[in-house]
């Protein structure tokens, strides 16, 4: 039963220069999908990826146009009496933000010792090249894969994939899903995640005068789009740090004593996640941790705030208009349609008169609970014991996936979280980094994952071992 896998495993080691070669390939690419500037890039990945895909050995290939940037779907189906395992990941980025936050350049890819710095080099190029790579080791050595494999490559992720469903209830069939989007507990530390926050974001622009006013002249005697928009903003959190919205922690369930104990007892401390920020004191809901508030209690955060003057010097004018970009994390049992209208509800009761305001919901995401009991948590459990040497904890967290909800309600798949980012890669900021020596031990995670699934059987759903524990509850941010 191993004689293949040992195999892969051998082939792979030998070209982890090419692996790093193929990460710089494709972090050079500045796949920003949010950016319609950058389309013609988001295409020339797609494409790039497409190639790559055939290069490895998948026969079946395809871009698929949707009507915002495309999916790259590449399969192998050589198995016909083997489940098939669909291996999602996304090729799209974050903005690199301002140029000169950035000690190298961000879609320079550089090497600086065990990492290379650039966006998308965690999440989530890495990642992904990490499944692909062992779907390669396999291919050049066996001649064929231990399970059937579906890739799904988006190219819209990082603005909520809002065409991935259509693709998925087109282009794929699946037994089980992996997502390598998530973050390990720290180096040599893997982690499967069993609960993703869900999310709602939001637009919220507040209009004034018809015009741009001088304020010498109107100053004191008309509202100020901005303040207005800042005193709606000072609604949203009561002075206990709690969400002020009326009804917005009604399906919130409380952790009970015992769980709250296993979180605290395994999490981080208050001051380390607070160092990792790089701040002195935290803010949040009162009598919950830090790691609490970030992982299973809801949250709301302005993400950007626009109006008025923004060059150098001062511009003395009250503005016509002012926006803020608003975020709403979610945890298991809220709805996004309901918090929605909770928060459009609740705007429109703390308008001021002589004031307008428009909120635009921009995407929604239901949160994710996962099965840490699925029989392929166990095999994804002794796939990380051989690849990194070690039992992986399992942990909730406070990101968001879209496609695994997606996944859920369109291929009623269960998905299995196995990240392969570290704590401080700095995903979505500036010198956003991997860990070169994680990323090959993720590709040997990979190849023991498909090996593992193949050895139990997927399709009766035999395959689970029910003397296998459950890993502890540990806490993801932990270094």
């Amino acid at each position: 039963m191993t004689a293949a896998p040992q195999a892969a495993l051998r082939w792979a080691r030998t070209r982890r220069a090419g692996f790093l070669r193929v990460l710089r390939e494709l972090v050079e690419i500045p796949t920003v999908s949010a950016d319609p500037g950058h389309a013609g890039d988001v295409r020339r990945g797609a494409e790039w990826l497409a190639r790559h895909l055939r290069r490895i050995g998948l026969p079946d290939v395809v871009i698929v146009d949707t009507a915002g940037h495309p999916v790259v779907r590449g399969a192998w189906r050589g198995a016909p009496h083997r489940p098939t395992l669909l291996v999602y990941g996304h090729y799209d980025v974050q903005p690199a933000g301002p140029p000169d936050a950035w000690r190298t350049p961000p879609f320079a890819a550089r090497r600086r010792g065990d990492w290379v710095v650039g966006r998308g080099t965690s999440d989530n190029k890495g990642q992904l090249l990490a499944h692909l790579a062992a779907i390669e080791a396999y291919l050049r050595t066996s001649g064929a894969l231990p399970v059937n494999v579906v890739c799904m490559l988006d190219g819209e992720e990082e603005i909520g994939s809002p065409h991935l469903p259509g693709v998925l209830a087109r282009e794929c069939r699946a037994d089980l899903a992996v997502v390598s989007d998530t973050r390990m507990a720290g180096r040599g530390r893997p982690a499967i995640v069993t609960a993703l926050r869900g999310s709602v974001t939001a637009e919220l622009e507040v209009r004034g005068p018809p015009r741009a006013l001088h304020s010498g002249t109107y100053g004191g005697a008309v509202h100020n789009p901005i303040t207005a928009l800042c005193a709606l903003i000072g609604t949203l959190h009561d002075t206990d740090g709690a969400i002020a919205i009326p009804g917005f922690y009604r399906h919130v369930r409380e952790l009970d004593p015992d769980e709250r104990a296993a979180v605290a007892m395994a999490g981080p401390t208050d001051r380390a996640v607070l160092d990792r920020a790089g701040v002195t004191r935290g803010r949040g809901e009162r009598g919950f941790t830090a790691f609490e508030r970030t992982t299973v209690r809801p949250a709301l955060d302005v993400h950007g705030i626009t109006g008025g003057h923004q060059g150098p010097g001062n511009s003395s004018i009250i503005p016509p208009s002012a926006t803020a970009k608003l975020g709403l994390r979610l945890v298991p049992d809220q709805r996004p349609d309901e918090i929605a209208a909770m928060l459009r509800r609740h705007v429109a009761r703390q308008v001021p008169g002589g004031i307008r305001a428009r909120l635009r919901i921009t995407g929604r995401t239901p949160p994710v609970r996962t099965d840490p009991t699925h029989p392929a948590v166990d095999a994804a459990i002794r796939a990380c014991e051989r690849g990194y040497g070690a039992t992986p904890v399992l942990v909730p967290s406070g990101g968001t996936i879209p496609a695994v909800g997606q996944l859920a309600t369109t291929l009623g798949v269960e998905t299995v979280l196995l990240g392969f980012a570290l704590p401080g890669d700095g995903s979505h900021g500036p010198n956003e980094r991997a860990h070169l020596p994680t990323l090959f031990r993720a590709a040997d995670t990979c190849v023991w994952l498909l090996h593992e699934l193949a050895a139990q059987d997927l399709a009766t759903g035999d395959w689970f071992s029910a003397s296998r524990t459950p890993a502890t509850i540990a806490a993801l941010e932990l270094t």
